[in-house]
């Protein structure tokens, strides 16, 4: 079964102004957007799955992309924040550039075959001109729209 973009990425965990200016603050900003809309997930524990999962190799992609990801026993399926800086973030990316657009996942570890895809979907997504757009969307409503219509 194809599981969607749009249907991993709720609007109420898209921001479009991150706050915060480091990658740890960053991730506590999205995990709590995640845990807003899926209030089963315990913040601390995925928190802790996902800095697990990026201590063994960054998850910053290049091109001002990163998709942060862990598989996480406490979400039903998969689920996800996105956060937009127009500063950018110092990640350790491949590129050694900064970060504008990170893309934060947590997977059930009986949902494998949707990670791939989803990350799949994401890393194409991330190489195309649509990754502009997202950058610099002024709503939320700009950004579905695209996750919605991007296969």
């Amino acid at each position: 079964m194809r599981i969607l973009l749009s249907e991993v990425f709720n609007p109420r965990a898209i921001i479009l102004n991150l706050e915060s200016k480091t990658k740890d603050g960053i991730f506590i900003e999205l995990a709590e957007a995640i845990s807003a809309v899926h209030p089963e997930c315990d913040r601390a524990s995925m928190l802790a799955a996902l800095w697990e999962r990026e201590n063994k190799l960054s998850t910053g992609i290049g091109s001002g992309v990163a998709i942060p990801h862990t598989t996480y026993g406490g979400i039903s399926n998969i689920a996800g924040a996105i956060g937009i800086s127009q500063t950018g973030i110092e990640y350790a990316a491949l590129d050694h550039q900064p970060v504008n657009v990170v893309f934060m996942l947590v997977i059930n570890d009986k949902a494998t075959e949707n990670h791939l895809r989803i990350l799949n979907q994401l890393f194409t997504l991330a190489q195309s001109d649509k990754i502009g757009i997202i950058r610099n969307a002024q709503n939320t409503q700009t950004v579905n729209d695209i996750l919605f219509r991007f296969q």
